[in-house]
């Protein structure tokens, strides 16, 4: 931003505007755009004129006056005939506004072309600003701005050329040209001078070759997007003959498809085709320069031949077979080839011609044993749905034409007899002639007539049970048919049995769906090996959305419930969902004609069925009656997710097969603890038994007591938190007596798993100790009747092994108590030594007022800095409530790096300087206190003492963008300084 002097009008349309710093900005008064900026510091301009200065009244004006009168300069600019004019202290410099034509002079002369050749077609388009000079009408106007831009542009390429470096890589050069030629082309494109451009500029171009090549490939683009459409002969004929040393063909034929006709050479054109097999190029040529659309078939038609692709044609010339077939396609549908659409007076007769070429009965160069219609076959072997469809679209257009009709009626007996007389079309594509002529005979105002038995004799061939080929191809060809409206060619219970007995389960839905059987649709889901699954959405939606009625939906549910159990091996898990949403009710029924097929209603592969938690009480222990039976592994995890069991009962049937942790599960969840302790307190002792029996016990055994150990331990660890000592003990000493009693009963010699035993024992010590006492253990062992007896060397391990457990607490106790004390002190340290370091003020002055303190005359008034180093005033502070009293002392707080941390809320960061301190004087001193000025050392210690993850601005980050202001679109300096006129003295 900058400060207003002084304004002068240059005209009604531009004004000139004097900043306090001698800068003065032109400014368009339409758009209030800063057009440019000059300096004239140089001017020396005069200020202070005498009535500013007062000097009649002794000088004597006020402060305020002074200032203004220093930059005041009212007499020194002034305005008059589109001139500016300013005093200096020792010349007058006028300034006014160049013409347009000095202004695009300006630049050339610093030789900006590409500048000058902008802001001239600003001028002819009338955007440019300041303008000066340009009188008359629009056209008048125009026509002298666009006789200035052919100089330049005549300029601008002769000093291309002669600017063109003469050494160093080729490359260099065609990069010299690249930049300079789009810029000359887009503006005679521009000033639509195609006579300047492959006149006079061409043939400046012509006179270096690298220009020449770069001149012609940029012309490119502009053919592509259409923007240029006619070349002269010569620049044509460059053209080609320079893209085909280039090896550019397929550069070159684009550009062809996209030029006036009138500017090609036909002859020239037609043989470089032929000769580099441009074909697209070739029947572009054909058809929009003499309206000739069957030649290129006709010259070409081997290649439409059904022999086309045997070994006596080239090979090079079998690609043009595609490009042949899709030409006669666009021509059926009124398109031209490439690209563009045939003029509409000759469609019809384009369409005509087209239609008798390729219903010939023979090709003009066709064998003796060639195929009638070679060209009709060819067309449906390359694409059937295509061309059938293009077909279509052409029927659409012969309307109310007896000629029309009579070609309608014929192309679709050639179809037939091509086709269906034929085995070599495959099912799908017999299926598409089908369902066009079901589509064509679908219509109101048809004419076709079609022998209703070949829709008998398609049906016995879609429909074969011998041809297992191609199944789900004749299925969907069979149903596209039916739906395109086929379906009244044929008998529809005949249509139904043919489908049934060849498996076509699609079409079966189809027709039990029209006669509204939705129940049979059923039978096609589950028989259908592809869409099997897909039976329990339709039966959900049959059941559940509207649109249908009560009776169909009972079919529907009553044929659902005759196929649960086949719905049920299918897929557990959505039989499951289906019977919770619509079988709820009859789930008993279910239950008791089921019995094992229930687990899977139940189960899925994901897990029990979420839907199924809530289910009557006694349908739920019938399933778990079932689930021991069949499944007793998958108990356990059913009960943790089954709410609606009877605790009791359920309790009856686990332990009536004896599922141990099912039962204490149960127990434990009923509140009865020491029943489910004694549960699997019964089950370890059971497996301890088998082991001391067996002198060759297997290793999945001692497994299995350790697994059962571990899960007693954890229901001992679970409960033991709510239970009292007592309580406790008759948990944890029944288990240690359980383990201890195989090696009091076999000394450690005969004992051939000692090892093993006395390590589940110490795991089952190390785990009570945290719930039972160490002397109430050692008590409770040396008064059993064995060791008290005076073999206390048996247990020495055991007690050994516990003492060690203790020395190791205890030295892990000590050593973390060792490191938190030297962390403390560290800390303490360092932080006694950022207090106790001396302050050093960052500025001078009170960052609250900006007052110098030095300067201030009261003298209850204190200087406060804080470690930051911020300074205040004390007063300054008081009034920005960054001051509290604690017991008879003032404590501070720094107001400027509170407010802008913490958003300015300096009440609520007092309140919690207090809980802070308040805190701080809980963990370490109930005397001492941390001022507020403490606990912000403290802060910055910690900042300063972070790791290495701390986030740092990397030297160069920051930079100062700079913008130049530019002038009047690519304008020069829009003032000038004609004269300059020394001061009188």
């Amino acid at each position: 931003m900058w400060d207003l002097v002084l304004l002068q009008w240059i005209n009604s349309r531009t004004a000139v505007l004097l900043d306090s710093v001698e800068k003065l900005h032109v400014i368009d008064r339409q758009t209030q755009e800063e057009l440019e900026t000059i300096e004239i510091s140089e001017v020396q301009l005069v200020y202070n004129s005498s009535h500013f200065k007062s000097l009649a009244t002794g000088g004597n004006v006020s402060e305020a006056l002074a200032l203004v009168g220093e930059k005041a300069c009212y007499q020194s600019i002034s305005s008059c005939g589109g001139q500016v004019f300013y005093l200096g202290t020792k010349s007058v410099h006028v300034m006014t506004l160049r013409s347009w034509r000095e202004r695009v002079d300006h630049l050339l002369k610093q030789e900006r072309l590409t500048d000058a050749l902008a802001l001239a077609w600003s001028f002819y388009e009338g955007k440019a600003k300041a303008v000066v000079g340009l009188t008359g009408d629009t056209s008048k106007r125009k026509a002298v701005i666009g006789d200035r831009m052919v100089e330049i542009l005549l300029h601008y390429t002769d000093r291309t050329l002669k600017k063109c470096p003469d050494q160093g890589k080729i490359q260099v050069m065609e990069q010299h040209f690249q930049d300079v030629v789009p810029v000359i082309v887009d503006y005679c494109l521009l000033l639509q001078r195609m006579d300047l451009l492959f006149n006079q500029i061409y043939d400046k171009m012509s006179e270096n070759s690298v220009a020449k090549g770069i001149f012609l490939e940029c012309l490119e683009p502009y053919i592509l997007s259409d923007k240029l459409m006619g070349i002269t002969a010569q620049v044509m004929k460059d053209l080609l003959l320079h893209f085909q040393d280039k090896n550019r063909l397929e550069n070159l034929e684009a550009c062809i498809v996209h030029m006036d006709i009138t500017s090609l050479d036909i002859q020239q054109v037609v043989l470089l085709c032929w000769e580099n097999r441009l074909y697209d190029a070739m029947i572009y040529v054909y058809n929009s320069g003499m309206n000739d659309f069957i030649s290129p078939m006709e010259v070409g038609e081997l290649l439409l031949h059904p022999l086309g692709c045997s070994a006596h044609i080239l090979p090079e010339k079998q690609h043009f077979k595609p490009k042949a077939l899709f030409y006669s396609l666009c021509c059926l549908a009124g398109r031209a080839y490439p690209l563009g659409d045939i003029p509409e007076d000759l469609v019809p007769l384009v369409k005509n011609q087209v239609f008798e070429f390729l219903i010939r009965l023979h090709s003009a160069e066709g064998s003796v044993d060639e195929e009638v219609y070679p060209y009709v076959r060819t067309l449906l072997h390359f694409d059937t749905r295509e061309f059938l469809n293009v077909l279509a679209l052409t029927f659409e257009d012969f309307k109310n034409d007896k000629q029309a009709v009579e070609y309608q009626q014929r192309i679709v007996d050639i179809l037939l007899k091509v086709m269906v007389e034929n085995s070599d079309f495959t099912p799908s594509q017999v299926g598409c002639l089908f369902t066009f002529l079901a589509r064509q005979l679908a219509k109101p105002n048809n004419t076709l007539f079609v022998n209703r038995t070949l829709f008998d004799q398609v049906l016995e061939f879609l429909c074969s049970p011998d041809d297992d080929s191609r199944h789900s191809e004749r299925q969907q060809v069979l149903l596209e048919l039916l739906q395109a409206g086929g379906i009244v060619q044929f008998e529809e219970s005949r249509l139904i049995q043919m489908a049934e007995k060849a498996e076509f389960y699609q079409i079966c839905e189809f027709m039990y769906e029209r006669q509204l059987r939705y129940d049979k649709i059923i039978g096609c889901y589950l028989r259908d090996p592809l869409r099997k699954e897909e039976v329990f959405n339709y039966i959900h939606n049959i059941l559940s959305m509207p649109g249908y009625s009560a009776e169909e939906k009972q079919l529907v549910w009553q044929k659902a419930l005759d196929h649960i159990e086949e719905l049920l091996v299918l897929s557990p898990g959505k039989a499951a969902d289906l019977a919770a949403i619509h079988f709820s009710e009859q789930l008993e029924s279910i239950i008791s004609n089921l019995q094992v097929s229930l687990l899977c209603l139940f189960y899925s592969r994901e897990g029990i069925n979420q839907d199924l938690l809530h289910l009557p009480p006694c349908v739920t222990e019938q399933f778990i009656e079932l689930l021991c039976q069949y499944s007793p592994d998958q108990v356990l995890e059913t009960l943790k997710v089954l709410e609606c069991c009877r605790l009791e009962e359920t309790i009856q049937i686990t332990q009536k097969h004896q599922l141990h942790e099912a039962s204490s599960y149960l127990l434990e969840k009923k509140g009865d603890i020491h029943g489910a302790f004694l549960v699997m307190l019964e089950r370890l002792q059971s497996k301890l038994l088998v082991l001391t029996q067996d002198d060759e016990t297997e290793p999945s055994l001692l497994e299995n007591i350790e697994d059962t150990l571990m899960k007693t331990i954890a229901l001992c660890q679970r409960n033991s938190h709510s239970l009292d000592q007592q309580q406790r003990e008759a948990l944890w000493f029944p288990l240690l007596e359980a383990m201890m009693s195989p090696q009091k009963s076999s000394g450690s010699s005969q004992c051939p798993h000692s090892e093993s035993l006395k390590s589940l024992t110490m795991q089952v010590l190390n785990n009570m100790a945290a719930f039972i006492a160490l002397p109430s253990i050692l008590q409770r062992i040396l008064q059993d009747p064995v060791y008290g007896k005076g073999k206390l060397g048996e247990i020495q391990g055991l007690v050994l092994g516990m003492l060690d457990t203790f020395n190791y607490e205890q030295t892990l106790l000590e050593t973390t108590t060792s490191l938190l004390n030297h962390d403390l002190h560290w800390s303490l340290c360092n932080l006694r030594a950022s207090v106790t370091r001396g302050l050093t003020p960052k500025q001078d002055y009170c960052c609250i007022c900006l007052q110098q303190y030095k300067r201030r005359q009261e003298t209850a008034d204190e200087i406060i800095v804080f470690s930051c180093g911020h300074l205040y005033h004390s007063l300054c502070l008081l009034s920005k409530e960054c001051g509290v009293v604690t017991k008879g002392l003032m404590r501070w707080m720094c107001y400027k790096c509170n407010s802008s941390n913490k958003g300015g809320k300096l009440s609520e960061n007092l309140s919690e300087l207090k809980k802070g301190a308040a805190a701080s004087l809980a963990q370490m001193s109930s005397e001492s206190v941390l001022d507020p000025q403490q606990i912000q050392a403290f802060d910055q210690l910690c900042r300063l003492n972070r790791g290495t993850s701390r986030v740092r601005t990397p030297e160069g980050a920051r930079c100062v963008m700079e913008q130049e202001i530019p002038a009047a679109g690519p304008c020069p300096s829009a003032l000038q300084q004609p004269q300059h006129s020394p001061e009188r003295r």
